[in-house]
């Protein structure tokens, strides 16, 4: 695979110095073009050590407009990058669209390294792999541009390049003995490099692999490639046609029809068991430190459910230091600008910590489905990205919550009434909230769709029957409850 990049390629100074004027208009141009483009770009730089990487990056840098580039280099994780899922650190840095992300090190660095020391076995580095392409997958799906650059040297040319940086005083610090050690094993390196580039070069984000020993030559070579993606891209731009509002359906038959939603409990009991569960909740969320895990809750559930008032009785239980609401609306202009995703990755919890979402990333697959805000690939393809996400999130260590509160029609209209004409709650009630109910049919059948694939048996949905706001409030807490100490048991 590296034999491509040898022997080594080279660039005299007369020939740098010719081309790269007209390089650098070309870049300034493309990104220009691109600020107002509904796509990011992000450039993976990684590599054999003395490849060159942060001179190109700087090199970039210059060549840009740095106003509208963004670049950060990946070495071990802070503590807290250590208390939050793996990927949570990279999707925080992802350009928003117009933008260019040049990332040294990033995803790539940890299963190198650990398959270099013996660390991973051929299946778990193909598990690895997979979830690096599922990973990039979500985001080219998104718009996101994939530029790989993998910058290889030959081993007499690693060694010639790192005596020079260590001989020099301005730039010694960069050579560590990880460095040196690293040659001194340079064969199982660049097998684990191979093996690396090739399971994870694929149509949406392939590598390339450019010689690093030549300076000028790595640089112009590495613009170009950047260049020519980005112009690629930008000339076969096609608008998609637009998304569209479901059209009405009759009333479909699914597992939300099949609820009792008669059940209730009477005040004393409610009053009882609510209490005792807000004690033993209390208990169990102070555990989560102590045993190194994090809880997700997430409400989804018909308007005018009883969301807010299940949320309040599961935080009036904690210490507000230990929790997060996070109520989800309409995506804020910034957040529109990133892949859909983004929001909640930022706002995901840290080990010993418990967030709640109040509405969630299921809004792909239900307003933004019926409503028509997303198109239909793009809704269709959300089920597997979320299915992808929530699995990132167990597997971190996350415990995983979900809730579906489901009231009939009836008993939605009663509370929609009783907010009109109650002053203090009237700000919650306004006409979308009417028309929405026009929609009813369509909100069912995305809603029993989203649970029935989106359900795994570590991440189910919780159904509850929510027309007595009793029983509900006690059905979630006693689930909460339940789920947390489970996920302790195990």
């Amino acid at each position: 695979m590296f034999e491509a990049a040898e022997p080594p390629q080279t660039l005299s100074k007369e020939q740098y110095d010719a081309v790269l004027p007209g390089l650098r208009i070309a870049m300034l141009e493309a990104q220009q073009r691109l600020r107002k483009a509904d796509f990011s770009v992000v450039v993976l730089i990684n590599g054999a050590d003395g490849g060159g990487k942060s001179e190109t990056v700087n090199a970039l840098h210059e060549w840009f407009d740095g106003r509208y580039l963004r670049s950060e280099t990946y070495g071990p994780p802070t503590e807290e990058e250590r208390a939050h899922p793996e990927l949570w650190r990279y999707w925080l840095w992802l350009p928003r669209a117009g933008r260019i992300g040049v990332f040294s090190g990033s995803w790539y660095a940890k299963p190198l390294a650990d398959r270099v020391a013996g660390k991973l076995s051929d299946l778990e580095l193909a598990e690895r792999t997979a979830r690096i392409n599922g990973f990039e997958r979500t985001l080219a799906d998104g718009g996101t541009l994939f530029i790989k650059l993998w910058f290889h040297l030959g081993k007499k040319a690693q060694r010639r390049r790192l005596k020079a940086l260590a001989k020099d005083e301005s730039t010694r610090y960069r050579v560590t003995k990880q460095d040196w050690k690293n040659h001194e094993r340079y064969d199982r390196v660049v097998g684990a490099s191979e093996q690396l580039i090739s399971q994870t070069s694929t149509a949406h984000a392939p590598w390339h692999v450019i010689d690093g020993e030549d300076s000028r030559h790595r640089n112009v070579a590495a613009a170009r490639l950047i260049l020519d993606a980005m112009t690629e891209r930008l000339n076969h731009a096609r608008t998609p046609p637009p998304a569209a509002r479901l059209p009405p359906i009759p009333d479909p038959e699914t597992a939300l029809d099949r609820l009792d939603l008669t059940q209730s409990l009477g005040k004393h009991d409610y009053e009882t068991r609510i209490a005792q569960l807000q004690a033993r909740l209390n208990q169990l969320v102070r555990k989560l430190h102590k045993r190194d895990k994090s809880a997700i809750l997430v409400f989804e559930g018909a308007d005018a459910a009883g969301k807010g008032g299940a949320i309040r009785r599961i935080t009036w239980a904690l210490d507000s230091r230990t929790y997060r609401v996070i109520p989800i609306s309409a995506p804020t202009d910034e957040e529109r600008a990133h892949h859909y995703l983004w929001r909640f990755w930022r706002h995901l919890p840290r080990r010993g910590r418990l967030t709640i979402f109040d509405r969630s990333w299921y809004g792909r697959v239900l307003v933004e489905r019926v409503e028509g805000f997303a198109r239909e690939a793009e809704w269709q393809r959300a089920y597997q990205e979320i299915n992808d996400f929530e699995r990132e999130l167990l597997r971190s260590g996350v415990v995983l919550i979900k809730f579906w509160l489901q009231i009939s029609l009836e008993e939605q209209a009663r509370r929609f009434d009783a907010r009109a004409t109650d002053p203090a709650k009237r700000y919650k009630i306004t006409p979308e909230d009417y028309r929405n109910r026009e929609q009813a049919n369509q909100y069912e059948a995305a809603a029993a769709e989203m649970i029935g694939r989106c359900s795994p048996p570590d991440a189910p949905f919780t159904l509850v029957e929510a027309n007595d706001k009793h029983f509900a409030r006690v059905k979630v807490l006693e689930t909460v409850c339940q789920r947390l100490e489970a996920a302790f048991r195990s």
